[in-house]
């Protein structure tokens, strides 16, 4: 699986605003209403929430990889946003997230959520990658980071 198949330039959003988790899966939500699909905000944010109750999906080192299954969606979508910042998120390791990885699956897709889960965060076990994306100056910037990334990246 490659992510340039699955992230969308349009889906990135390089300045995040959000001071604590709930303002973030927000902003998160929004990020994908600027692609193509007809997808509902407020579903979204709502599956982002409730897999959050589980537990937080802030893995530590200033990332976090919020995701969920939306009925009605036909593809894997993956976004991206960064908080220069810093967003209170109840990492494992109690630390601000900076980098959050978006992805959602369709409700039937197991194999696939599994297997983007798992490049992203093998990527991100990459300190060299998680300070090219903070560095990044501009949105298309953090693109062809996170596409050489993937490239370099085999799972």
């Amino acid at each position: 699986m490659r992510l340039e198949q699955i992230l969308k330039i349009e889906y990135l959003n390089d300045n995040l605003q959000a001071k604590n988790k709930t303002e973030a899966l927000a902003e998160l939500s929004e990020i994908v209403m600027k692609g193509p699909l007809k997808l509902n905000k407020t579903k979204i944010f709502d599956v982002l929430q409730q897999r959050e109750k589980l537990g937080s999906t802030g893995i530590g080192d200033g990332v976090a990889i919020p995701h969920g299954k939306i009925a009605d969606l036909e593809e894997l979508i993956v976004g991206f946003g960064r908080s220069k910042n810093g967003v209170a998120f109840d990492s494992i390791d109690g630390k601000p997230v900076h980098l959050f990885f978006l992805l959602l699956a369709p409700e039937n897709c197991t194999g696939q959520h599994l297997k983007a889960l798992a490049k992203i965060s093998k990527m991100l076990k990459a300190g060299n990658f998680r300070r090219k994306l903070m560095d990044a100056k501009s949105s298309s910037d953090l693109y062809k980071i996170i596409i050489e990334q993937d490239e370099t990246c085999l799972l």
